[in-house]
């Protein structure tokens, strides 16, 4: 027996080692080096990574400043966002605009610290580069305490290039599979859609995926359609895949029940 639990839509709500440690992200001589290139100066930096603090509630605050001048927070409740720059140590912030869901006490709570952090100021803040991999940023709040955020780097930053976006539906059934070695593989098939979000196309057969999706956890109870950025891998190894698979979002979730 199934039951569908919820569908998403498609297109998801669009909000959402050259220098000492603790150095002031200034316009100057900052510049950190990662596996695909060197970032140069503190925008950069800031959009090259996704910020993340976890005050040990359910849910890790993150922020993802992009090269075009948004900021975006997921608090675990509501997604915020406003627009930044940045000059001479400071990151300047406009109005901050969210969604408007309840959620848990804690959760709110927090979505209201993450407003109160961002919300229209000039934020004084600093880098600590010594970890090209999980570089820190300072932030001060208006009552000057500092909190500390760990960098993540972007799979557009490790892969350098854009993703092209592909959907998988998965299969609540796995399947032993031989690649390089003896492995578990995944079972797909790939859909595409049409601007309007309708199926155009659907794979008759299960394929066996024999790589790994990063970020996505399946289930042996549910069968799910997720989006997936796919980047291809510059100069791989003999034996390893072309590509990367990183998990964007589930469209659809669907408990799958063994029937008695």
């Amino acid at each position: 027996m199934k039951s569908r639990i919820f569908a998403l839509a498609l297109l998801p709500l669009a909000l959402i080692a050259c220098q000492s440690s603790h150095l002031p992200a200034t316009s100057g001589d900052t510049a950190i080096s990662t596996p695909s290139t060197t970032l140069k100066t503190p925008a950069q930096i800031l959009s090259a990574y996704t910020w993340e603090l976890d005050r040990g509630l359910e849910r890790p605050i993150v922020l993802h400043f992009d090269a075009q001048g948004r900021l975006s927070a997921v608090t675990g409740c509501n997604g915020l966002a406003t627009t930044w720059s940045v000059k001479n140590n400071i990151i300047t912030t406009s109005e901050v605009v969210g969604t408007e869901m309840a959620c848990d006490a804690a959760l709110m709570e927090q979505e209201g610290f993450v407003s109160q952090l961002l919300q229209k100021r000039d934020i004084p803040y600093s880098l600590d580069l010594n970890d090209s991999n999980q570089p820190k940023l300072s932030i001060t709040a208006a009552d000057g305490k500092k909190y500390i955020f760990t960098g993540k780097m972007t799979p557009e930053t490790k892969y350098q290039g854009q993703a092209e976006t592909i959907f998988l539906e998965i299969s609540p059934q796995t399947k032993t599979c031989t690649g390089v070695a003896p492995q578990t593989c995944l079972q797909v098939k790939e859909i595409k859609y049409d601007d309007k979000g309708l199926k155009t196309q659907v794979d008759k057969d299960w394929t066996l995926f024999y790589d790994q999706i990063e970020g996505f956890q399946h289930s042996p109870d549910e069968r799910q359609i997720i989006r997936v950025k796919r980047y291809e891998i510059k100069n791989p190894a003999a034996d390893q895949s072309k590509y990367a698979y990183v998990f964007d979002m589930a469209v659809e979730r669907e408990v799958v029940k063994a029937t008695l």
